[in-house]
């Protein structure tokens, strides 16, 4: 069992990033204002199993594999900073929009929705940098098997990832049409969601933490 003190850790980080405008919560959003909420909820299901995914790929040893190659950990980290640099411009630029504002997408089906939510889970630098760098410091070398551990922290970060994910998209509409009839909201809550962004990529790329072994 892990120790309430890396629970409670990991918990922390998760609900940060979970709330962070991102890729996932872009998309989901999206989705739900778009397409309605069961849409959006059938994104979330696409998008946990991408967690899932993560949670066995660092069980299994991926963090060690980063470790050990320093050269693709440091790749992923700057194919990230330049993934979130991208995202933190679409929001800042001269007719950018907010994370809650209505978009034009094409309604997709089911099994569409549930791909591109695992899709752009897996694809998802934060989610990255989290399973390999983040959740490996959190492991006790002298407690359980680091397996066990391992799987342990991605629950405690799963549930945590879709329980806020899923509020969100659940409320999107509702939270839209709010912003919607507030302009000055709704552009400052797309600075907010691009400064947070490009703090987030420059972090990343000054970052000079290494990989640690799972």
């Amino acid at each position: 069992m892990i120790s309430l003190h890396a629970a409670l850790g990991i918990a922390a980080i998760s609900l940060g990033m979970v709330l962070t405008p991102g890729p996932n919560m872009i998309y989901l959003v999206s989705r739900s204002i778009t397409q309605g909420r069961r849409a959006g909820l059938i994104s979330l299901g696409g998008v946990a199993v991408g967690f899932v995914v993560y949670v066995i790929a660092t069980a299994a040893g991926l963090a060690a594999v980063f470790a050990l190659v320093p050269a693709v950990y440091t790749a992923l980290k700057i194919a990230g900073a330049g993934y979130l640099l991208y995202l933190a411009w679409q929001a800042l630029k001269p007719g950018g929009k907010a994370v809650f504002a209505p978009k034009d997408l094409p309604v997709d089906s089911p099994r569409k929705l549930f791909t591109m939510g695992l899709v752009t889970n897996l694809l998802n630098p934060k989610i990255a940098i989290l399973y390999v760098s983040l959740l490996p410091q959190f492991i006790d070398p002298e407690g359980a098997p680091v397996a066990l551990q391992s799987l342990e922290l991605g629950l405690v970060q799963i549930t945590i990832a879709i329980t806020v994910n899923g509020l969100i998209a659940m409320g999107a509409g509702s939270i839209a049409r709010f912003l919607g009839k507030r302009p000055l909201w709704m552009r400052a809550q797309r600075w907010v969601m691009g400064t947070v962004l490009a703090a987030l990529a420059l972090k990343l790329a000054t970052d000079r933490t290494k990989a640690v072994a799972a």
